[in-house]
């Protein structure tokens, strides 16, 4: 009596009420799962307090055998989990099982909601300890912390409003997690059916689990294994156990080698990327093993940023088991494994690309702005990631195309790789810049990323083919386009004048107006000035929502037009004509609307109006 005396009842948060409404009542399948969840996070435990003791022998019961621990008994229907992990303080306590989940709990409701298959999702959103409710009718959880100061407690719940919290008592380190079995549950008091789950869910486990004394998985460290040892059906599972992401990844790396550093790893590369799940959004970092002990759960220095969407393990013996985290993220020998990992993902990516187009198209789809940013940030490497670019093209029969397939389409004579920059394929497809190139059936690529341009800058060339911008002024087309100004001269049009008075209208707006050698189908272009450094740069602010006045461009107009030979004309027929002037302004706006850098399109509607009611009005 005097432990119920010191009760402290608590309220559930209400999304977790739902979820555990929702657990207890209304999920009958796979039920099976809450066992994996429950020997998940024992092992999470057991490897928290495995690396605490590498540098620290001051803890509960230091010489226990990090293990887990089931005892089923059929007769009273009741089941107990134990660990010999980290353990849980009074305040972890109440974190761990009673608020942390509520955000992993709304996200769980809301994938009910939109219709996905909830046994399967159990995990993936930090909700997996409230999985056991699909099963029992109460649960008491005793605890104590591996910190010598700590005292045990005990957490009860019967899955309903609250928990209660009270002392417990408990000489061992760890967690044990006793379960009273629902009367339909009365299978997962059977030892046989409880190895078969762990079998088939768990068997993977680094640390032994022992049920009702016999152990029952292999404990593999499936990555020291060799390759042609293990089978696809491994691979995925370990993936599952490994992320909680339950489809299959899109790619698996199997590492083994002894030069110049013994690594031991395996990496993933999943199938998408999973926005949805909060789970799947954690820190970048790889699981980091010595002689199949972790050092570190996730560690950021194994790879560079831009692959952090890779998962996996990585074993090495030349890392030294009693090395601190400071020792990891600095030594020689992780540079090497860095260089080995890295320089191998981009390998098998690239296999990848060679072998099967369309589940690469399903890896660049969720992970090309990572390779872009790689193309950026890492010139020991940008050789090998350029063939792992792809972009849309002009071509209409070409979806997505890599810098090499641009080149073998290329005619012989043609001397650079031209791109040009866009917020959509939609505006580049109506550019005016295209005009030459599509009267020569010239491809260009379409770069639609913000970041684009920065990385371009960076490539400056490939396959020994210089990249250009089809608006830089410099370009140097073997083509010339027939002479505008010759077909203006036919009909009588002087040029000069016009070109004059669109340099005194504009004034500061634009560098320079000239007449075009490149225009066939457009009445004029803005070709961005010297030093194209500012204009990518400006673009990546406007994607961060920074507002910004629009560059002075050098503007070209093309003669051949029948805007430009009517403004020539009125201009010289009635240069006072208050209509030339907004006709310029006009068509000076509709370019940086066409280049994506006007900062105020609404601003234009009073003067197009102006300009309807212009050419509306009837002749006298």
């Amino acid at each position: 009596m005097a432990e119920e005396t010191t009760n402290e009842s608590l309220e559930f948060r209400t999304e977790v009420r739902q979820l555990l409404n929702i657990l207890a009542k209304s999920l009958y399948t796979k039920r099976e799962l809450f066992l994996r969840e429950l020997i998940s996070n024992a092992s999470d435990a057991l490897h928290r307090v495995q690396f605490e003791m590498l540098t620290n022998r001051d803890v509960v019961d230091a010489d226990a055998e990090l293990a887990i621990r089931i005892e089923a008994d059929e007769d009273a229907q009741r089941l107990t989990i134990s660990d010999t992990g980290v353990g849980m303080t009074h305040e972890e306590l109440i974190q761990d099982l009673g608020t942390i989940a509520h955000s992993g709990a709304l996200a769980f409701l809301r994938s009910l909601e939109e219709g996905q298959e909830p046994a399967d999702v159990i995990g993936q959103f930090g909700v997996g300890f409230y999985s056991v409710f699909m099963v029992a009718d109460e649960v008491t959880v005793r605890t104590r912390s591996y910190r010598p100061e700590a005292e045990a407690w005990r957490w009860r719940s019967e899955g309903d409003s609250s928990f209660t919290i009270s002392p417990g008592e408990m000489e061992n380190r760890g967690t044990t997690i006793e379960i009273a079995l629902r009367e339909d549950a009365s299978e997962f008091a059977s030892p046989w059916r409880l190895k078969q789950i762990i079998k088939k869910h768990s068997d993977y486990v680094s640390f032994p689990i022992y049920v009702n004394g016999e152990i029952a998985n292999q404990q593999t460290a499936l990555w020291r294994q060799l390759p042609q040892e293990v089978d696809e059906a491994e691979y995925n599972d370990f993936y599952h156990q490994l992320t909680l992401d339950f489809e299959p990844p899109l790619l698996h790396i199997h590492l083994v080698t002894d030069v110049p550093i013994h690594v031991r790893s395996l990496l993933y590369v999943p199938c998408k990327r999973r926005q949805d799940l909060p789970a799947l959004q954690e820190t970048r970092g790889l699981r980091l093993y010595s002689r199949k002990v972790l050092i570190e759960e996730k560690n950021e220095e194994l790879l560079p940023e831009y692959l952090a969407f890779v998962k996996g393990v990585v074993d090495s013996q030349d890392i030294p088991l009693n090395v601190s985290r400071e020792s990891v993220q600095s030594s020689l020998t992780m540079s090497r494994i860095r260089k080995i990992l890295t320089g191998r993902v981009i390998k098998s990516l690239k296999a990848l690309a060679d072998e099967d187009v369309e589940r690469y198209r399903t890896f660049w789809e969720s992970f090309g702005l990572f390779i872009k940013q790689g193309v950026i940030t890492d010139p020991a490497h940008r050789e090998a990631l350029l063939p792992l670019l792809r972009f849309p093209s002009s071509d209409p029969a070409i979806e997505r195309t890599s810098l090499a397939g641009y080149v073998e389409r290329m005619d012989d004579d043609q001397e650079a790789i031209y791109y040009i920059l866009g917020d959509d394929e939609r505006a580049v497809t109506h550019s005016p810049h295209l005009d030459y190139f599509r009267s020569h059936d010239i491809e260009v690529l379409y770069l639609l990323d913000p970041f684009d341009g920065v990385m371009m800058r960076e490539v400056a060339n490939f396959a020994d083919l210089p990249l250009q911008n089809v608006d830089a002024p410099d370009l140097d087309l073997k083509q010339p386009a027939t002479s505008e100004e010759a077909a203006a001269e036919e009909e009588g049009i002087e040029l000069e004048p016009l070109v004059s008075h669109i340099k005194r209208t504009l004034g500061e707006r634009v560098t320079d107006v000239r007449t075009s050698e490149m225009l066939t189908d457009s009445p004029g272009r803005l070709i961005s000035p010297e030093g194209g450094a500012d204009r990518d740069l400006r673009r990546v602010r406007r994607l961060m929502g920074e507002q910004a006045e629009p560059p002075k461009h050098q503007m070209e107009i093309n003669p051949r037009h029948a805007l430009i030979r009517n403004l020539a004309r009125r201009l010289e027929r009635e240069p006072k004509d208050s209509l030339i002037d907004a006709s310029i302004h006009q068509l000076y706006e509709n370019l940086l609307l066409l280049e994506g850098v006007h900062p105020n399109p609404a601003q234009m509607v009073p003067r197009i109006w102006e300009l309807l009611k212009s050419a509306t009005t009837p002749e006298e």
